[in-house]
């Protein structure tokens, strides 16, 4: 499989991405597993379902809301209600969707809407009518997410609800061409904004800033949604907290990040890590045992391996300071990257060892490692994104990360420039001047002899 990037126009000239078979082979893939299952119809409320269904979209800031939902019968298309005029826009621009498919419904957008309007109730009324039409209302309804008075709402109306979320994961776990060619396209938007952090990043530059400038660079590329930017520095580095401060980069300070961003709705999970002028060797040492770590699972990647192959070469909770595997959970870790991060194939020694799931070709997911330092409080943490190939994998992830680097200007004395492995000045000086060697230097000093 070869896995090529373009730019991030259309072109008559170049097939790129081709939306209109992305739309077609989703749509065609969750068909065929519904049919296989014990369930008459699908009803999806995650938005990033609901867009593999019905290819609609209506902006981030509607994720949470669990307000707009679609409806896929056996052997029919997809229904979808939206907010307000939204359903309006899909009937002009979403042809794909048919007539008469695009309506207006809203749910209780999380509880805001009081329970006397009675929006669960609409919302199980409108199921209701659509699967009676079709001879389903007997048969269960798989569901992904739903607000609790909906589902009371559609028990009282006697429809059998069960988890719809498995079908879900297993339609996304194995990618299209097209999704392929999308998740390699918001990984290269991810490197440019790596090139640009490691071009900026200086003492005082503050974590918030380095947010910043990512999310700008990744914007202005195209990116649908900066989902997040961890950035994390100096003692901060360990344990994880997986969230930025304005913590402030210091000289010698390791800095780690993960960016998340979307790109035609696809995702990138990528972490990187830095140091500031220069890098003790402690920081040397945990870097390149999370890296050896991440290279011996990628090394093992190949269709029929199974997820309890991979997390069996990573260590257990308590070799890196932790009681268990919940404790460490995600910090030696891999997960399924497309419309969502975290989705199919998880791995991890808490679940994968006792219930591994199989890799398989065009599986495309992240695998990410940590390790901490023997100073006990700096940390490496690297993240690599990868396409299951059918003899193989390839990495998509491609802002360097073999070894350590060193971020910030570099420094010379009147000797040369100062290493780039080194311990800090406080470090160095408690190294230096202790006991007896402390008195012999300041005797020096002093042009005075030291007895004994």
């Amino acid at each position: 499989m070869a896995i090529k990037t373009y730019g991030l126009m259309g072109a008559d000239w170049e097939e790129r991405v081709n939306f209109e078979r992305l739309r077609r082979e989703r749509l065609a893939r969750i068909k065929a597993l519904l049919k296989e299952s014990e369930m008459g119809a699908l009803l999806c409320f995650d938005m990033n379902n609901v867009r593999y269904i019905t290819a609609t979209h209506i902006g981030t800031w509607a994720m949470d809301k669990l307000a707009r939902f679609c409806l896929l019968p056996q052997d029919d298309d997809p229904i979808n209600w939206d907010f307000g005029s939204a359903a309006r826009h899909h009937d002009l621009y979403c042809p794909w969707l048919g007539d008469g498919r695009s309506r207006a419904g809203i749910s209780t957008l999380r509880g805001a809407m009081l329970p006397e309007a009675g929006r669960a109730e609409d919302v199980a009324h409108k199921i209701k009518v659509e699967l009676e039409m079709r001879g389903l209302e007997n048969e269960p309804l798989g569901v992904d997410a739903i607000e609790l008075p909906v589902l009371f709402a559609l028990q009282k109306e006697g429809i059998k609800v069960v988890d719809g979320q498995q079908l879900m994961q297993a339609a996304r776990v194995i990618k299209t061409q097209d999704e392929i060619t999308l998740l390699a396209t918001a990984c290269m938007m991810v490197d440019a904004a790596y090139e640009e952090l490691y071009q900026a990043m200086k003492p005082g530059m503050r974590e918030n800033e380095c947010v910043g400038l990512v999310s700008k660079v990744l914007y202005d590329l195209g990116s649908e949604h900066v989902e997040g930017v961890n950035a994390i520095s100096g003692e901060r580095c360990n344990p994880h907290p997986h969230v930025y401060t304005d913590r402030a980069l210091r000289p010698g300070d390791p800095v780690y990040f993960d960016i998340l961003h979307s790109y035609m709705g696809y995702r990138t999970c990528y972490y990187r890590t830095f140091v500031i002028g220069s890098a003790s060797q402690a920081q040397v040492d945990a870097y390149k045992r999370c890296r050896d770590y991440l290279d011996h699972a990628i090394s093992l990647i190949r269709p029929g391996v199974t997820t309890a192959d991979v997390v069996s070469i990573w260590p257990k909770a308590q070799e890196f300071g932790f009681p268990n595997e919940e404790a460490a959970f995600a910090l030696q870790y891999g997960h399924g990257v497309g419309l969502s991060i975290w989705e199919k194939p998880v791995f991890s020694r808490l679940v994968s060892l006792d219930h591994p799931e199989e890799i398989k070709e065009g599986m495309v997911f992240a695998l990410e490692t940590f390790w901490p330092a023997a100073d006990g409080w700096s940390a490496a943490r690297i993240e690599e994104q990868l396409v299951v190939t059918k003899d193989g994998c390839e990495v998509i992830t491609r802002f360097p990360a073999e070894e350590l680097l060193v971020a910030g200007s570099r420094y010379y004395t009147a000797t040369g420039p100062l290493p780039a492995t080194r311990e800090t000045q406080s470090n160095r000086n408690n190294a230096r001047f202790n006991g007896r060697n402390l008195e012999k230097v300041v005797a020096s000093a002093r042009g005075e002899g030291v007895k004994g």
